[in-house]
């Protein structure tokens, strides 16, 4: 007796994985000014893409939440290390992580310590205010070593485009 698997189903039971994740749709860059009006979500340390790294950002730091808070972008857009001030809220973000739903878009993601404040936050449209812009050497230089995955290379790909590296 014979058995036969359509060709995608043989694959995947091969490889262990199915198809790789898309990248999100680009989105042409925001004009680097020193206000912006962008698109923000939330995240946490808890939430299952974020479990194998803890309360760490991809800068190596602890995540934080107080007088400056984390915050996840796209380096290429707000290098590592640019504060910026929430109109709306008042509070002070510095960009110490990245992610895989960020890269090539205009979205910032901010760290809430709970899934209760992370959902409370939603999606909004809000103004920021950038206090000070990060280092685009210092992203380019975290980030080459990890551009095998690709999101990451994207962000390598953007910095080497936009700045002399």
């Amino acid at each position: 007796m014979r058995f036969f698997l359509p060709a995608a189903l043989a694959a995947t039971l091969l490889t262990g994985c199915a198809a790789p994740r898309k990248l999100p749709p680009y989105e042409k860059p925001l004009a680097a000014a020193p206000v912006q009006n962008v698109r923000t979500t939330a995240y946490t340390h808890t939430e299952s893409d974020h479990r194998k790294y803890g309360r760490k950002s991809a800068a190596g730091t602890e995540l934080r939440r107080g007088g400056i808070n984390s915050a996840a972008a796209d380096w290429s857009r707000w290098p590592l290390g640019t504060k910026f001030h929430l109109v709306e809220t008042g509070e002070v973000y510095e960009v110490d992580d990245y992610g895989w739903m960020l890269a090539g878009t205009n979205t910032i993601d901010l760290y809430k310590p709970s899934k209760s404040r992370m959902n409370q936050w939603g999606v909004r449209r809000v103004t920021i205010e950038i206090l000070e812009w990060g280092d685009p050497r210092r992203s380019y230089a975290m980030l080459k070593p990890r551009a095998k995955h690709r999101h990451v290379k994207l962000m390598v790909r953007q910095l080497e485009d936009r700045h002399e590296l």
